[in-house]
């Protein structure tokens, strides 16, 4: 049939008798809630940046409209690095006292 086994042997490979990891489930919640968190940041700066640079919409960007978005989302992009780079080394962290 169209079910190539996918479902059936999901969880027990890796020879664990069944034990899940749980750090590796961590692990994958953790990347799943980054990825939640990127996009709804990337919603909300466009949403921002949007409203802050459009006087009008119209069919095109003017000039002035696009160099102040670009603006907009690189200081964006620079505060979401500064919070990523203190979450991940506080994940090291973490990581090395386990």
């Amino acid at each position: 049939g169209m079910d190539s086994g996918f479902g059936s042997d999901f969880g027990t490979g890796g020879g664990g008798g069944g034990k899940l990891d749980p750090g590796l489930i961590m692990e994958q919640v953790k990347v799943q809630i980054a990825v939640a968190n990127a996009q709804e940041l990337l919603q909300r700066m466009t949403d921002k940046c949007f409203r802050k640079c459009i006087g009008k919409p119209g069919g095109a960007l003017d000039n002035s409209e696009q160099k102040c978005i670009a603006m907009c989302m690189d200081r964006y992009m620079d505060s979401w690095n500064t919070v990523s780079r203190a979450y991940n080394s506080r994940l090291q962290r973490e990581r090395a006292n386990m």
